[in-house]
């Protein structure tokens, strides 16, 4: 698995893992990755029908809210699982360290509930006609949160030292390939021939061809070179590690006190370009453990679970919460060995798909907390369509046919055999309720196809990460992590991390959607590769899942990002007296 999925800037809240291929975790009540809001917030009316599932449910009884958060006058509490303590965005050293950086930093440039871009730090910004060249404008008077200015020398300062040849954080601005960089990186020249200083407030970087994610991947945190800049010299960045918890910043809250395995506090700063935020205090409590218990006593405000109707039913009981259903940017899928000779044919892998009762093991198992997958999208992208997608609706007598069609007869014992080889499927799976439920149901689908199904259960997520890389697999189950542009739900099929998948026609379709900024070019031609990977099925895709925030319902303000998770409205959030 590449690291650098593993620092993704969304909000993670309890148990959930930042992966590229996280666990495809299943179970009931579980914290959930940053919320998909495209409707609903904080302010709408109570929806409490199950004619409209989508909407908020409010708290209904606030008297029965604990003592414990009663109690609470300028402080707020949200449940995270132990952060590392690398406080300085670029060289977070877990997605939970990226959580505690959201609330530190802001970032040139945000994105809305469907990954647009939209104007933060830099108020606007323009991108040359040949899509090579990106200027950004910042707002006047910004400060970082010990009241220095913030100036484009700073984000000169940031877009260099992450081409430092002694960087091996997980940003992603390296392959955007920005003029100059690799020579810099090389040591071949003094600056980064590409990023420019046109006057305090304007800075401009170039690169030698086309991105079009480069406006926000470029558009990150500030760093103060005057703070973490003062230092450094070319080659030589292990000095950034002093600073990890000495943080200037530019969020809505500065870093008050760290305490490893207990919490993160947080107090209001007062130069946030926003305003001061609403509330003084902000607390990420280290909360491993039973994430119901956390909030029925009142110890946190804010938690998620999985959207069972049984957790939604649950959690109206409660009384004092109000309930945010939500889809996350992500999407869950069956990755497949395309190495391994019987997979590398594509009516074997669409037979699996066919033939595999996704329905029964992602929706009807789940209690309806998931819909089906058919294409490498979130619901929520502004790229995601189902036109001309094949939903691979459970048809075991299609399976046949098209295994038929691939050569692979019935042997004397069931089992499909061509050129004296047994169709055979090793399955590797995380230990959780999700696999529990799908192991039976594949091992009797396929079964019933002819295939020998074998499956293999780790307790250990890395465990089981190492066994895929040994190659010594047929089909894995994972999720991705949060999907901001259309582009990282695709990459896993070009950057080599999905081994076997070479179709030059994705490629090409792949390398045209990042040519062009416009959104509505990107959106037909992300329709053509859905359409292509659909039926091509390079992973086999398996589900959406579904799940639901719940928050004391004395909060006020509240909405969630399916990327930025909290960030974004947490400084307008304040408790009701």
């Amino acid at each position: 698995m590449k690291k650098s999925t593993l620092l993704l800037t969304s909000l993670i809240l309890a148990s959930a893992l930042l992966l590229s291929a996280c666990s495809d975790d299943q179970d009931a009540a579980t914290t959930a990755p940053a919320p998909a809001v495209t409707t609903p917030t904080a302010t709408d009316a109570n929806h409490n029908s199950k004619d409209n599932p989508t909407g908020l449910y409010k708290a209904t009884d606030l008297s029965k809210l604990p003592d414990t958060a009663k109690q609470r006058k300028d402080t707020i509490i949200v449940g995270l699982t132990d952060p590392s303590g690398a406080f300085v965005p670029y060289f977070t050293q877990s997605g939970y360290d990226g959580n505690v950086n959201n609330q530190l930093n802001a970032s040139l440039v945000s994105t809305d509930d469907q990954g647009v871009p939209q104007p933060e730090l830099a108020e606007k910004w323009e991108i040359s006609a040949d899509n090579l060249t990106y200027t950004y404008h910042l707002r006047k008077d910004l400060k970082f949160s010990d009241g220095s200015p913030l100036t484009a020398e700073d984000v000169a300062f940031t877009w260099t030292i992450l081409h430092d040849k002694a960087y091996n954080g997980d940003t992603q601005v390296e392959p955007l390939h920005v003029k100059g960089g690799k020579a810099y990186k090389e040591g071949k020249a003094k600056s980064v021939e590409g990023i420019k200083i046109i006057d305090p407030q304007t800075v401009s970087v170039t690169l030698d061809s086309p991105n079009a994610i480069a406006l926000v991947q470029l558009g990150g945190p500030v760093l103060s070179k005057a703070h973490y800049g003062k230092d450094y010299t070319f080659g030589h960045l292990d000095y950034i590690k002093k600073l990890y918890q000495d943080v200037v910043g530019t969020g809505p809250y500065k870093l008050e006190k760290f305490i490893p395995g207990q919490e993160v506090r947080f107090v209001a700063n007062e130069y946030f370009y926003k305003g001061k935020p609403k509330t003084e205090h902000f607390i990420y409590k280290t909360s491993e453990g039973d994430v119901w218990q956390f909030l029925e006593t009142g110890e946190v405000d804010y938690a998620g679970f999985s959207a069972t109707q049984e957790n939604i039913d649950k959690l109206k009981g409660l009384g004092f919460v109000n309930i945010l259903p939500y889809t996350p940017s992500t999407y869950g899928y069956l990755q497949l060995n395309l190495e391994h000779e019987a997979l590398k044919d594509k009516k074997v892998r669409q037979a699996l798909t066919y033939g595999l009762n996704r329905q029964a093991i992602y929706v009807d198992a789940a209690q309806g907390a998931g819909s089906l997958a058919n294409i490498p999208s979130s619901p929520i992208s502004w790229a995601y369509t189902e036109e001309g997608i094949n939903s691979y609706k459970f048809d075991p007598a299609k399976a046949k046919q098209l295994l038929d069609e691939a050569g692979w007869k019935a042997g004397a014992d069931g089992i499909r055999v061509k050129d004296g080889k047994k169709l055979t499927i090793h399955f590797l799976g995380s230990k959780n309720k999700g696999t529990d439920i799908f192991i039976p149901i594949a091992k009797e689908n396929y079964q019933d196809l002819g295939i020998d199904f074998q499956p293999e259960v780790f307790a250990d997520f890395n465990a089981l990460v190492s066994k895929v890389e040994s190659k010594d697999y047929d089909l894995a189950s994972f999720s991705t992590p949060q999907l901001i542009d259309p582009s990282d739900g695709v990459v896993q099929f070009v950057d080599g991390e999905v081994k076997g998948y070479d179709n030059p026609k994705f490629k090409e379709l792949y390398d045209k959607a990042l040519a062009t900024s416009n959104i509505d070019e990107r959106k037909a031609i992300y329709k053509e590769i859905f359409q292509l990977l659909n039926d091509d099925l390079p992973v086999i895709f398996t589900s959406y899942k579904k799940s639901v925030t719940a928050y004391n319902g004395r909060i006020q303000n509240l909405t969630v990002s399916p990327f930025s998770g909290i960030a974004l409205s947490l400084p307008n959030w304040e408790l009701s007296k």
